[in-house]
């Protein structure tokens, strides 16, 4: 049933755009006007709570809808005076599992994204049930810790009173949709990362998979990242500062939205988005499918993409300075003082297993070649350069299903000047630097601008030019690519000890648990 809603669109002038982003460690804000000038920015850090090993999760009240009303408070308090919002845009990990009963309160903790690996044993079964090359050929994707099928499945058997007090989920982006407007709605892209419930070709829900798998559910209505799908009730209004009215669009997964603010939008080009996790986007004329990576349908009508996620990268340097006492600034200037190679050191990243292109939740990190003489600088330069190693893998994985990259653009708040110059050199590619690396939150504030008819999708060019290229340095890539050898040969050599290994941490996890 479509509701209709009424929304405010006279200003005295074009109002100013909101765009905001949860992430996994942090939420961000933006407060942009028309033609992409950033008048305003804001962040909160929060937890990701990991209750065993394998499972991640955030509370939406706690976490999303918390750090949501802090950032629209203080960004709408920022307002120039006179001045109004046009629009709201948001956007979140994903694909996340927020099960809610039928008001659209959560009756647990959401369940993330790939980095969460609870659902093993569902995935063989939906892949046995369904068929591997099939749910490929017609969902875009493998069946993955990214997809949502075998999370609600998981979620059916090991939490049935769970189960059945829920009658809706949600993601990040369509629950703060939800909290804001009332409406109950998932964009596309999103959608396409549901495997093994949405057709790729057909833009529509798998009735009868989504009956199967999740029976009883209600589904949310699909509509495009930038559709306005309602406007800011007078309660969320209250709640956060945003005026009544003030119309919102549907959001979508928080990489999608940073490659729409960044101009990757022609076949070739490809984002390579520095977080908590790394994140590689690559636009296509056509769909392409591939069992070492993601096929899903683009944040723009008519366009498909081509997607790898590695499980760590920031959450390593993040454990890195946590484990050391160190600040971030002070492990770069030691790293930074290193040659590459980090004087004789392989990391392999995969302290919370690692997604594509490998798909093994039971993956585990390692440090090879260690020594006495190795400190915390080394240990941190081998991370970086364990990030560049994984980047580079997922480019020879692309390129062999026949989607090379053309155009790299480094976004997001890793994108640093060490880490960024590490990548050109393992890859041997340029990086283009746009204008901003804010992060999702400007793409979700420039969608919002779409949504509005302040902006079209080729806007973006105007809004965030290329003001830096990262090239790489000859010599110092003859050396990773040396290094990159071993990378490489390290995960099958390691493979078996390291799955040994996960089953003990989760057996060693269990009576803690129970």
């Amino acid at each position: 049933m479509h509701t209709t809603t009424t929304v405010s669109t006279t200003s005295a002038r074009p109002g100013l755009l909101l765009g905001i982003d949860i992430g996994t460690s942090s939420s961000k804000g933006v407060l942009a006007r028309p033609d992409g000038t950033i008048v305003a920015r804001a962040q909160r850090e929060h937890a990701t709570a990991t209750p065993r090993p394998g499972w991640f999760e955030h509370d939406a009240e706690a976490v999303w809808w918390a750090d949501f009303q802090s950032l629209a408070r203080e960004l709408t308090g920022r307002l120039p005076t006179g001045e109004s919002l046009a629009a709201v845009g948001v956007s979140g990990i994903g694909p996340c599992v927020l099960p809610t009963d039928a008001q659209g309160t959560p009756v647990r903790a959401a369940i993330l994204y790939g980095v969460d690996t609870r659902a093993v044993d569902e995935i063989a079964e939906q892949n046995l049930r369904y068929g591997a090359e099939e749910i490929i050929r017609r969902c875009g994707s493998p069946l993955t810790s990214q997809a949502v099928g075998p999370k609600l499945a998981w979620l059916r058997r090991h939490e049935p009173e769970v189960y059945g007090a829920t009658s809706r989920w949600l993601m990040a982006s369509s629950y703060l949709v939800h909290r804001l407007t009332g409406r109950y709605v998932l964009d596309h892209h999103s959608a396409s990362q549901c495997t093994p419930l949405y057709d790729l070709a057909a833009r529509t829900w798998i009735p009868e998979r989504c009956e199967e798998i999740a029976p009883g559910l209600r589904w949310p209505e699909l509509v495009r990242p930038a559709d306005v799908v309602g406007g800011v009730s007078r309660e969320a209004g209250a709640r956060t500062g945003i005026p009544a009215g003030t119309p919102v669009v549907a959001g979508t997964v928080d990489a999608w939205a940073e490659a729409a603010g960044v101009g990757v939008a022609a076949p070739g080009d490809l984002m390579l988005m520095y977080g908590t996790t790394m994140f590689l986007v690559g636009i296509l004329a056509r769909p392409l499918t591939s069992p070492r990576l993601w096929g899903t349908a683009g944040a723009f009508d008519g366009t498909y993409c081509l997607a790898a996620g590695m499980a760590t990268s920031g959450a390593v340097t993040g454990w890195l300075r946590d484990l050391t006492g160190s600040s971030y600034e002070q492990l770069t200037a030691e790293a930074g003082e290193l040659p590459p190679g980090a004087e004789g050191l392989v990391m392999l990243p995969y302290f919370a297993g690692e997604r594509t292109p490998l798909f093994d939740p039971d993956a585990r990190g390692l440090v090879h070649g260690l020594t006495l003489r190795h400190g915390r600088g080394h240990l941190y330069r081998a991370a970086l350069e364990a990030t560049a190693y994984g980047v580079r893998h997922n480019l020879a994985a692309m390129t062999e299903a026949g989607a090379p990259a053309d155009r790299l653009v480094a976004v997001g708040g890793g994108a640093r000047a060490l880490w960024t110059r590490i990548v050109s050199d393992v890859t041997g590619r340029e990086q283009h630097l746009p204008r901003h690396t804010v992060g999702a939150a400007y793409g979700d504030a420039f969608l919002a601008a779409v949504g509005a008819g302040l902006a079209g999708p080729g806007d973006i060019a105007h809004w965030n030019p290329t003001v830096e290229v990262v090239t790489p340095d000859a010599t110092a890539s003859a050396v990773y690519d040396e290094l990159y050898g071993l990378y490489l040969g390290l995960y099958p050599a390691t493979r078996d000890a390291a799955h040994v290994l996960a089953a003990r941490q989760r057996a060693d996890a269990a009576p803690r648990d129970a």
